[in-house]
């Protein structure tokens, strides 16, 4: 499922695309923005989005194998909730 997907899923509650295209804008920029500002965002029942930050490290060039130095960085990461992992398995 892609973006179009969802939006065309969302349309069967709402009463058009229009409507559906913003909610799933609105949602998706509320989670990067919250993230963007450091907080975590928790859905009850199905997950929890954070941001974790990675320590700089030393990685390889894999067409040279050259030594590469890897600065540090945050990365968006998702844990899925128990009732999401029951649903899935």
């Amino acid at each position: 499922m892609n973006k179009a997907d969802l939006v065309n899923e969302v349309v069967k509650v709402v009463s058009n695309k229009t409507e559906a295209q913003a909610a799933v804008d609105c949602v998706l920029e509320s989670i990067v923005r919250t993230l963007k500002n450091g907080d975590v965002v928790t859905l009850v029942g199905f997950g929890t989005f954070k941001v974790v930050k990675r320590k700089a490290r030393t990685g390889r060039n894999p067409q040279t194998g050259e030594e590469i130095k890897i600065s540090a960085s945050n990365a968006p990461k998702f844990v899925p909730g128990k009732a999401f992992k029951d649903a899935v398995n």
